[in-house]
This record gives C-alpha cells, sequence and structure tokens, in this order.
C-alpha cells in the first residue's frame, strides 16, 4: 500500500522540494500540502493522511499546536516533525505534542524518506545529533507507557523549577524543600539539561507556559 502524507510548510519551496524527493519513492505520495498550522489540520482530515510532516514555526497554528488537534482528532495520523532547531527543548515539545518523528530542516532531503517509513512502521525517529541519552531514556520510558507524555520532569524537579522560576536562590530553595544546595543544583542542572534550556529567562518561560509559574 501507498502511503498518504501531508506536506506543512509556509515556505513553498521547502514544500515542492519533499515532495520531490517522497514521490520518488513507489510506497510513498504527497497527497495534501499545506502552507501553515490551521490549513494542515483542515487538508490532513479532508484527505485522511497516514502521515502529516509539520514545520514547527508556520502562521495561524504552529506546527506544534496543529500536531495537537490532529492527535485529538485523528489520532491515527503519525506525524513528524520538521524544525530548524537541534534542541531538545523543541524535540520533547513535538513528542509531547504527539509527534513520532523530529527530522532537521537541514538534513530532510537526505533523511525524510527515512523519518517516513520509520513513523509509519510504528517506529520514532529523531534526528542523531538531537537527542541525549537522558532524553532517549525518557522517550523509551514513554514508548513503555511508564511515564506520561507531559511528565518531562519530575516532581522534585518540577518543584525547583518553580522556585527558579520565581528568582529564589539556590540556598532559598533548599531551605524551601528541606534539601540540601548541593541536591537544589544536581534537579536544576538535570532540568537544563532536559529542556535544552541554559538561563533564568528560558527557565521561566517554561515554567510560565507549563503553569508552574505566573507570568
Amino acid at each position: 500500500m501507498t502511503a498518504r502524507i501531508l506536506v506543512a510548510d509556509d515556505h513553498p519551496l521547502v514544500r515542492s522540494g519533499l515532495r520531490q524527493v517522497i514521490d520518488r519513492e513507489p510506497d510513498l505520495a504527497v497527497v495534501a500540502e499545506a502552507a501553515d498550522g490551521a490549513e494542515a489540520v483542515e487538508r490532513a482530515l479532508a484527505e485522511e493522511v497516514d502521515l502529516a510532516i509539520l514545520d514547527v514555526a508556520m502562521p495561524r497554528l504552529t506546527g506544534l499546536q496543529a500536531a495537537e488537534e490532529l492527535a485529538r482528532r485523528r489520532p491515527e495520523t503519525v506525524i513528524v516533525m520538521l524544525s530548524m532547531y537541534d534542541n531538545e527543548q523543541y524535540l520533547l515539545a513535538a513528542v509531547r505534542a504527539g509527534a513520532s518523528g523530529y527530522l532537521l530542516k537541514s538534513v530532510a532531503d537526505e533523511q525524510v524518506v527515512a523519518a517516513c517509513r520509520a513513523v509509519l512502521r510504528g517506529e520514532r525517529f529523531l534526528y542523531p545529533s538531537t537527542a541525549s541519552a537522558r532524553t532517549r531514556k525518557y522517550l523509551e520510558q514513554l514508548d513503555q507507557g511508564e511515564v506520561a507524555p507531559r511528565d518531562v520532569l519530575t516532581r522534585r524537579e518540577s518543584e525547583v523549577l518553580k522556585l527558579v522560576a520565581e528568582g529564589r536562590s539556590s540556598k532559598e530553595i533548599a531551605a524551601t524543600l528541606v534539601i540540601s544546595t548541593k541536591t537544589v543544583d544536581r534537579h536544576r542542572a538535570n532540568i537544563i539539561e532536559k529542556l535544552g534550556v541554559r538561563d533564568r529567562v528560558g527557565l521561566t518561560r517554561y515554567a510560565i507556559r507549563e503553569g508552574l509559574s505566573e507570568p
């Protein structure tokens, strides 16, 4: 059977290039294109596609928002997220939104066919340089049902992140949670590694987005 594929990107040249690569394969066919996230959802539902390739950053709805909508309304459609960002924060956000694959635009021409076939087989496809050993372990636990999709951080890490976002020092956090400052620093390092965020501003934005802190 030939897999029916949607390609969504706000750049026509990107869509055209991916279509040319994919349509050369006898088992894959691009049956729909979209220039933004809202159109991607509409076309995917109308064409009953097997696989949606979604750019992370698109007008109207982002690729992440479109992935969440498709995961809710048509869960049998598998998703590959197309991104410019070799960043674990985006990778984890994509997985949590329902994507089975994460592919960098810089290697899309060479890797898109392999990515399509992998996710259609029920596997994950993550471009190798995007995932640390810690993230891959988390994804394995997710696939085995050991963690919920949104459980990127442990309960304690979420507590530490909330206090970091509130501007607390390691000493203050340690006193509040009745743990050592060394333990606080270890949790902070784990959070940074998991989220791919290097400064307090990035951590605060994540905490606000996840409802751990108020803007």
